[in-house]
């Protein structure tokens, strides 16, 4: 359960640190004058998210959870998933954000990842992540109920993004 924990703390580390980029990216894009979109759902995710891992943390103490192979094939997804984060971010430079903004000037992103894969910090980062949180806490009940949930709002937040930024995929 040591393991568990301290492995954790260390992803939960590595969380706040990208949303330290996230706060210091969204600052420089307010003020180059980049509007934000989809407000009330992007608050709606930051909840959801922070509830699954207190959620799953919770119940993986709860249950005294060992470190298995269920475990061990959760931690494989979420450090795919963390990899992920970092590429994405990587890609999307001073325009990665945890919320959607556009800029007056905005430029998609052509790069190879973004031209094979679809939203891939959604589908490559977010979904795994929560998917292998669940997996390495062995949160069983986290993931029925928070999962389905987390995907209602997800598919929301998908089509606030496209909306926002339909205007620039006409233009290229």
């Amino acid at each position: 359960m040591l393991f568990i924990n301290l492995t954790f703390a260390l992803i939960l580390a590595i969380r706040f640190y990208t949303l330290s980029i996230s706060i210091r990216n969204e600052k420089q894009l307010i003020k180059n004058g980049a509007i934000q979109y989809g407000h009330k759902n992007s608050a709606l995710l930051s909840i959801a998210h922070v509830a699954f891992y207190i959620a799953a943390i919770t119940e993986a103490n709860l249950l005294k959870t060992p470190f298995d192979v269920v475990s061990q094939i959760g931690l494989t997804i979420l450090i795919f998933a963390i990899f992920m984060l970092f590429y994405v971010i990587y890609e999307l430079k001073e325009i990665w954000t945890v919320k959607i903004y556009i800029l007056p000037e905005h430029k998609i992103n052509r790069s190879f990842l973004f031209k094979y894969v679809r939203h891939p910090n959604y589908f490559l980062n977010i979904i795994p992540e929560l998917i292998g949180l669940s997996l390495f806490c062995q949160a069983k009940y986290t993931a029925m109920i928070g999962l389905p949930i987390y995907f209602v709002i997800l598919a929301i937040r998908i089509k606030q993004e496209e909306q926002a930024m339909a205007h620039l995929l006409k233009s290229v």
